[in-house]
């Protein structure tokens, strides 16, 4: 028992040593607050130096984790907190709110997105021999995982070959399909195999999320959304809950009130024009929508993000 104990400690503390060194190479990368697209492919590196209110955001198919700080996401009534330890990980487009909850100058929160690949995740499983998940099974499109050492030891690999670009085209490809093995073997890694196995129930959602992606301003028919992916319509309201915590009217509804919302913010157009141009026939309807989302009427909402822009900018 000694023994296993002691195992532990060093692996722990290798742990630590590899997330420090992560921080550190995260941190060169991001000396202000911001995020940054870098030159690998799917790859973002994040930096924050204090709490952050709760906003809305799209999470992608990807797994993020940070090796500073911590951040919330909230899912429906699903709570996630990811932090040093533990990687957030998504298999479908997902609209949440999220948080910074720690981070301070002295100790910034620092992350990394890697988005995820569904077809070269599928092809890996079939390389790998790797048993596709029950076609029945549907879970939740977001989880916690834990993180291991072989997968941030990959990650600090990956983000190493920044100092050297014309190394990317060639071995990044590698490296990313070694964290998505590793993922695969994780113990998130069912999920993955329900994203990226034909004819499992969750990518019939995941197909349903990108019709409705392709076509929110358009008046939404279960019944015709439903053929769109082989479900009945009751099993597409049963497993699109299921994944997603919300119905497929509520992803629309979601959909249409951050397009709008970008619309005004970015191109300067008003709320009635933008909440036409998504699909809305009414305005009052717009507003009391977008005000519950969102939490205040879209002019005060866009007032105070263009003066937080401006206070950033400026």
């Amino acid at each position: 028992m000694h023994k296993l104990a002691k195992n532990q400690t060093i692996e722990n503390n290798s742990l630590n040593v590899v997330i420090e060194a992560l921080a550190k190479s995260i941190a060169r990368w991001t000396d202000k607050p911001d995020r940054i697209m870098t030159a690998i492919p799917g790859l973002s590196l994040f930096r924050q130096d204090e709490p952050t209110q709760a906003g809305s955001a799209m999470y992608e198919p990807s797994i993020c984790l940070t090796t500073q700080g911590a951040k919330r996401v909230l899912l429906g009534d699903d709570t996630y907190i990811y932090d040093p330890h533990n990687f957030l990980i998504t298999s479908v487009d997902l609209p949440t709110v999220v948080q910074i909850i720690k981070a301070s100058r002295e100790k910034p929160f620092l992350g990394l997105i890697l988005k995820l690949d569904p077809r070269e995740i599928s092809q890996l499983m079939v390389d790998s021999n790797l048993p596709p998940p029950h076609p029945q099974q549907s879970s939740r499109g977001m989880a916690i995982g834990e993180v291991t050492l072989p997968l941030l030891t990959a990650f600090q690999r990956l983000i190493g070959l920044l100092d050297e670009p014309k190394d990317i085209p060639i071995l990044a490809p590698v490296i990313k399909r070694e964290i998505f093995y590793r993922l695969l073997v994780g113990d998130q890694g069912m999920r993955l195999r329900q994203m990226a196995s034909a004819g499992s129930q969750s990518q019939q959602i995941a197909r349903a999320v990108d019709w409705l992606k392709d076509n929110f301003t358009q008046p939404l028919r279960i019944d015709h959304l439903a053929t769109q992916v082989n479900m009945s319509t009751s099993t597409l309201h049963h497993h699109f809950r299921v994944v997603t915590a919300m119905s497929p009217l509520q992803y629309q509804k979601w959909l249409r009130l951050s397009e709008a919302r970008r619309l005004m913010l970015t191109e300067n157009q008003d709320a009635a024009t933008a909440a036409f141009q998504v699909g809305y026939e009414s305005p009052s309807q717009f507003s009391r929508e977008y005000s519950r989302l969102f939490g205040d009427s879209p002019l005060r909402d866009i007032t105070g993000l263009r003066q937080i822009t401006k206070r950033e900018t400026g």
